[in-house]
């Protein structure tokens, strides 16, 4: 982040006249609930960080965010427009594994349980669909409201908070749900749900920042407008019954991902790099 170590190592390399490479994924949404930051102080602090952040990284040769719509949040948010967007890449082949699935059809979940993550939203949803089954992979501070939220509706012997798990539990976690429901409203990219995807897995999402770059409707998933727990409800009950196309979209799921191939994303870099030194590289396509 650019507040104490990337504020410090860019202005000692201006300083010093190395030259630098910034990459930007920070939301000050993701820290408000962390902070205990007031709503009537939000759009202040929002505005406020995304100033300081480009004082900061208006210093590096080159910027980067892993999304279209990470860039163009920075240049809309007062960045000059010479952002760039690379992928955070993801190395595929490690989420492919074969494990035994649960009995029933299982939505999973990953990712920190603080607010912007609306797992509130997937509970109520899963709530209305009784054929399935969920899992949750994560912790924050929202845990024990949200474990209680699964008490009142009743659903506590068909959804598992795991907490926080190793990463080898973590791969079978992917491997063993048969969609992923990322309900979350401040991904920059999602590593979560790219993980779900480089393990042939379907995705509900929420309509939100980057997540319609990754879930493509109607293709390997569908999104739905955040709040929406009747739409949410709807696609989570169609992939619950209908095994095929939970197939055909967790196939579309590979497909797509494999455009965020590490590889890639290391050859981006590379030649980014090289661009600030001043020398020339060849250029790899960038991942939408």
């Amino acid at each position: 982040a650019h507040f104490v170590v990337g504020r410090y190592v860019l202005n000692s390399a201006v300083a010093q006249g190395i030259p630098t490479l910034a990459t930007n994924h920070f939301m000050p949404e993701n820290l408000f609930s962390h902070a205990h930051v007031p709503a009537f102080l939000q759009g202040l602090a929002r505005t406020w960080a995304y100033r300081d952040l480009a004082r900061v990284f208006g210093r590096a040769d080159i910027v980067t965010a892993p999304t279209p719509r990470a860039v163009q949040l920075l240049h809309d948010s007062g960045f000059p427009e010479r952002a760039l967007p690379v992928s955070c890449g993801i190395d595929i082949s490690r989420y492919q594994r074969e494990v035994t699935h649960n009995d029933r059809p299982t939505a999973l979940f990953v990712g920190r349980l603080d607010e912007e993550k609306r797992v509130d939203e997937f509970l109520r949803a899963l709530a209305r669909v009784p054929a399935a089954v969920g899992e949750i992979v994560g912790d924050g501070t929202c845990r024990a409201e949200w474990e209680k939220l699964a008490h009142d509706l009743n659903i506590t012997d068909r959804v598992r908070f795991h907490g926080f798990v190793s990463e080898d539990e973590l791969l079978d976690a992917y491997a063993r749900c048969d969609l992923f429901v990322m309900p979350g409203v401040a991904e920059l990219q999602s590593l979560a749900t790219m993980e779900a995807m480089a393990a042939g897995k379907p995705v509900i999402a929420a309509n939100a920042m980057a997540l319609p770059h990754l879930v493509h409707s109607g293709r390997n998933g569908w999104l739905f407008e955040p709040g929406d727990v009747n739409q949410l409800t709807q696609r989570l009950h169609t992939l619950v019954h209908d095994a095929p196309l939970r197939a055909r979209m967790g196939a579309a799921s590979s497909e797509i991902i494999s455009h965020h191939a590490l590889a890639t994303t290391l050859e981006r870099f590379e030649e980014l790099y090289a661009r600030a030194m001043g020398r020339t590289a060849p250029v790899v396509a960038l991942a939408a």
